[in-house]
């Protein structure tokens, strides 16, 4: 049975297995302070429809709270553990959504809001991002990866560096979504560029990888900034993952696109 993605841009993107929608860390709008998003549409409103959204860590351009906001009453909302006490304004969509906190490890069981037999286990693993709200402040809530399983297991990241045992935490994955860069210039050592991303392709050695989180959102006035780290990180992935995995097959998606992988 094919598990199908569509990457909407940044890190939001929808996984459709065994029957079941999943909207991965939405941010629907075309400006977020003071970023502005340069390429790609906007997602259209049914990007917005899903039985479940994961959210991997505080950050507002991962958790977003007006786009947050867009989904349909009452969808199911996975945040990390401590969101809801870290970010008093999540707390007054908690009427509007189900919102479920969850820690590395946990795993929640979801299957269509509309009724039918099938369903996917979604299992939350560690990241090693800052996962703080803000740059400054406590840490209240780690940031998280999610594996997807139905009839493929899917990895979305989220934001992460390389580190110790991440094969082990993650586990077996046949699909993984990896973020190869960021919304500005400069990334630190907590977040994969091309280069760490295809070193965690040769670690987790998935079927299928598609990269994400690069070449959508960029800083206002700062276009002429370094701007290969725009355009280029899906195509440098692409090139240095032939190298350090050469078994997996990247899909390189545009924005809007879809694309349908056979697990067996």
């Amino acid at each position: 049975m094919p598990v199908e993605v569509t990457w909407w841009g940044h890190a939001t993107a929808t996984v459709r297995d065994s029957g079941v929608t999943v909207l991965t860390d939405p941010l629907l709008v075309r400006r977020m302070a003071h970023l502005r998003r340069r390429r790609g549409q906007l997602p259209p409103p049914s990007a917005a429809v899903a039985d479940a959204v994961l959210v991997s860590h505080l950050h507002a351009d991962h958790l977003h709270l007006g786009s947050l906001a867009r989904l349909a009453p009452g969808t199911r909302v996975v945040v990390p553990s401590g969101a809801l006490r870290a970010v008093p304004r999540l707390r007054r969509l908690a009427s509007l959504l189900s919102l479920e906190e969850v820690s590395p490890g946990d795993t929640v069981t979801v299957g269509p809001a509309g009724g039918g037999t099938g369903e996917v286990t979604v299992r939350a693993v560690p990241a090693s991002h800052d996962g703080r709200r803000i740059p400054y402040g406590p840490h209240r809530a780690p940031a998280l990866g999610y594996v997807v399983e139905g009839a493929a297991r899917t990895y979305f990241a989220g934001d992460t560096g390389l580190f110790d045992g991440m094969a082990d935490a993650v586990g077996p994955v046949d699909v993984a979504l990896l973020p190869v860069g960021g919304w500005g210039p400069w990334l630190g050592e907590e977040h994969l560029d091309p280069e760490r991303a295809a070193q965690a392709l040769a670690r987790l050695r998935p079927r299928y990888a598609v990269p994400v989180h690069y070449g959508t959102y960029w800083p206002i006035g700062m276009d002429a900034v370094r701007p290969h780290e725009f355009h280029s990180p899906g195509d440098e992935f692409a090139r240095k993952a032939g190298t350090a995995a050469p078994e997996v097959t990247v899909h390189r998606l545009g924005h809007g696109e879809s694309i349908r992988l056979e697990v067996v």
